[in-house]
């Protein structure tokens, strides 16, 4: 008994070290590195700060790998954790992120040809004008991608949530915390789908119940682990 409660904590602190690692990746990418470049509505300023800091740009491919590489990892490691407690709820937490990954892939395609296109690597015919252009919808086509993958952001961390809440092992607050941080990435991605106008009014409370919701849990799971009792459906 002795032997599988430290393997659970273990377990749990492991999950907790590879969501941190996430955060801080995740934090590089949208928050750092994207106000960094992106000149919304101006090709020739957006050109100017790519171009500038072509490294820093990218290191933005990496980060985006080594991201989504410790996403998976992360939720294989959580499914071990919780598949106890409700395996298809494991199954489905685990399907929720994996079929992200290839639209990461795709999205960063479109960082690699954008990057050319400010180059002048493709369509050497073109107008520098219309290269800029053409790199900015690039540009533009990844910003929807990122506001798709916000919903599945949600998704996963509702059935994550539901099995944090039933675990036993985990105080039932970090799960009720992660299933409103959901909702709310959920809300989000819409609201910038359906009423982009609108969106910033919902960014900033999402942001909020996000980082309450999934810094909570990092911590808990890094710093505590996991209780001696599980419950299983």
């Amino acid at each position: 008994m002795e032997n599988k409660t430290n393997s659970l904590k273990k377990t749990a602190r492991l999950a907790g070290l590879l969501y941190l690692l996430l955060i801080i990746t995740g934090v590089y990418s949208i928050i750092f590195l994207s106000s960094r470049f992106i000149v919304q509505g101006d090709a020739v300023a957006t050109a100017k700060n790519i171009l500038a800091n072509e490294f820093l740009f990218r290191t933005g491919f990496i980060n985006d790998l080594i991201s989504n590489t410790i996403f998976v990892l992360l939720v294989l490691v959580l499914y071990r954790l919780f598949k106890q407690v409700n395996e298809r709820l494991a199954k489905l937490m685990v399907a929720l992120v994996v079929v992200q990954i290839p639209a990461v892939f795709i999205m960063e395609a479109f960082n690699i040809t954008t990057l050319m296109l400010f180059k002048g690597e493709l369509l050497k015919t073109f107008e520098l004008s219309q290269r800029q252009e053409m790199a900015m919808l690039f540009l533009k086509i990844n910003d929807f991608g990122l506001v798709a993958l916000e919903v599945f952001w949600g998704l996963w961390l509702i059935p994550f949530g539901q099995l944090v809440f039933r675990s036993g092992f985990i105080p039932r607050v970090f799960g009720t915390l992660l299933i409103i941080a959901g909702i709310a990435y959920i809300v989000d991605g819409f609201v910038s789908l359906l009423f982009p106008d609108f969106s910033a009014f919902v960014n900033r409370p999402t942001l909020l119940l996000v980082a309450i919701g999934e810094l909570s849990i990092t911590l808990w799971l890094l710093i505590k682990g996991a209780k001696n009792n599980i419950s299983t459906d």
